[in-house]
């Protein structure tokens, strides 16, 4: 949501207006700078702000404590939320598709709870887990009765790091720069949304002994407190990758007490990560092969998990092999002046008619700015109506296209510039790992896109565009969000997690920029245009 308003009151602060626009701002210290829970990005109106405390040293340009920033002029100032409630993609059925024998290593008996045979705490009358998946954008959490696999409760929210950068390379040097932040960050973000879950089905906390938590490898080390720097520099891997090379660990799966990472459940519960593949492929995409069963799979299949980073694993039926494409977040909110995640008012597909842009927003309200899917749209409908050149040039070389002028929301080039850099790099995954194999993308028996947009995006404006490899449309198989259904099996199943601790091990890292010719594929992908084979 993007707030737009003028002080009527002299010294009132972002959060004052922000009461006044009947906007829920999450805090938990009084309004008084020291929980860092109000951060808001700037939109416009930035100078007509008094200066930023010392409370809000951490931040840089455009990001406030809304509680700190007073409005001092009389310029409009707007200004966007970085913790909205976005759309959910869950199963419609009770036991949300769960075929396995319940395995969890939580058991309730009548001397009490055990985790793996020990006692853990007096039996309180349930057992409930979460599955959470942490993305670089967004969060999302499930609560599920472990005992019956019930679906009780979901939610999701935006991930608070935006202040840290857009991008996982962004986070890793805003981590080094500030250790902690992003993490407290993270952590009140998750209990706030986990306590407010809590009210809403009346559970105490308590009754949660079990966290299954997946993200890619920075998000997870991240949130668990781990040094995150060697992820952002050769070889790019995991503090916990490396140990486990070295023979000091013999998983890159973690654990924790959920007290030690200040998580709002059962304290003495335990907080469980999936193992990471390699480098950037973490504990988020080894959830996707779960949820897919994939490991069982025969036959050549491509999984695509757009997001942020980009993940694309290819089998030809024998080998498997990964990547991991630093899409950045162009489709998913960032580097796009009205891009946003998929949250109310996002546009979520448009059309090019005589008459103008026929949009369609996520709760049919007005729009407020461009989701992945509505921008995949945009593009291929720019392209077919030859109102831009491959190469991104708007007809009569504009400088932006209007998109909805009502709004004020456009299209400008150096827009498309983002998205066409972001595009390439999931191009080049998919078209790299499918020449290792020597498999052509329309010989893939079954694509399976994942991600949060990926359940809305056009199969044929992506191929158009080159988003997707020229694969055949009718074997796409959108699939959601697959790291939190991979996460809510992991979390009811221990079997389930011996088996992805082996299978993980026999999946090859490929380093793309490795490859001899990738700066010439991936300048070659930037264009708007069907993917040509690598």
């Amino acid at each position: 949501m993007i707030a737009r308003c003028t002080a009527a009151v002299a010294g009132r602060t972002l959060f004052d207006e922000a009461d006044e626009l009947a906007i829920q701002m999450p805090a938990s210290c009084q309004r008084s700078g020291r929980c860092h829970e109000c951060v808001v990005e700037i939109v416009a109106g930035g100078a007509a702000l008094s200066p930023p405390t010392e409370a809000e040293s951490f931040l840089r340009d455009p990001f406030r404590l809304a509680c700190q920033a007073t409005v001092v002029g009389d310029d409009r100032v707007e200004f966007k939320l970085l913790r909205r409630q976005l759309r959910i993609l869950i199963d419609s059925h009770g036991r949300v598709g769960v075929p396995d024998a319940i395995d969890s290593p939580v058991r309730r008996l009548p001397t009490g709870v055990q985790y793996e045979g020990v006692r853990l705490d007096v039996d309180r009358g349930r057992a409930i887990g979460l599955a959470i998946d942490l993305g670089t954008t967004t969060i999302v959490i499930e609560f599920l009765d472990l005992e019956t696999g019930e679906l009780v409760g979901v939610t999701a929210i935006e991930n608070p790091q935006a202040f840290g950068g857009s991008d996982i390379m962004n986070r890793i040097s805003y981590d080094h720069r500030a250790p902690g932040e992003l993490r407290q960050a993270l952590r009140r973000a998750l209990n706030h949304a986990i306590r407010a879950q809590c009210t809403a089905i009346g559970i105490d906390r308590r009754v949660i002994y079990e966290a299954f938590v997946v993200g890619n490898s920075t998000m997870r080390d991240i949130f668990y407190g781990v040094d995150v720097s060697s992820i952002g520099q050769r070889p790019y891997k995991s503090a916990i990758e490396t140990e486990w090379l070295q023979g000091i660990r013999e998983t890159t799966a973690l654990r924790e007490r959920a007290h030690a990472l200040g998580v709002w459940m059962n304290p003495q519960g335990h907080v469980v990560s999936a193992p990471l593949i390699a480098s950037h492929l973490g504990a988020d995409v080894a959830a996707d092969l779960v949820a897919l069963d994939l490991e069982e799979r025969t036959g050549s299949w491509m999984l695509i998990d757009i997001g942020t980073n980009t993940e694309v694993v290819v089998s030809d039926g024998t080998r498997v092999l990964a990547a991991s494409c630093p899409a950045g977040p162009a489709f998913e909110g960032g580097l796009v002046r009205f891009g946003m995640p998929g949250a109310e008012g996002a546009i979520e597909h448009a059309r090019l008619t005589n008459d103008g842009w026929r949009l369609e927003t996520i709760g049919a309200v007005p729009p407020e700015g461009i989701c992945g899917s509505g921008l995949i749209d945009l593009l291929a409908e720019l392209r077919r109506h030859a109102q831009m050149t491959p190469k991104g040039v708007f007809a009569n070389r504009a400088p932006e296209i209007i998109v909805d002028e009502s709004r004020g929301i456009t299209l400008s080039r150096e827009d498309a510039s983002n998205l066409a850099q972001a595009k390439a790099a999931n191009a080049c995954g998919q078209a790299i790992l499918l020449r290792h194999l020597g498999i052509a993308a329309r010989e893939l028996d079954h694509v399976f896109l994942a991600g949060g947009f990926a359940n809305h995006v056009d199969i044929g404006n992506a191929i158009e565009i080159g988003f997707l490899a020229d694969v055949q449309p009718d074997n796409v198989h959108k699939v959601g969000n697959a790291s939190v259904r991979g996460a809510r099996r992991l979390l009811l199943s221990q079997r389930r997690r011996a088996d992805l601790e082996a299978y993980v091990k026999k999946i090859e890292h490929v380093e793309l920029e490795m490859t001899a010719d990738f700066f010439e594929l991936f300048v070659e992908a930037c264009q708007f245009r069907p993917l040509e084979a690598a």
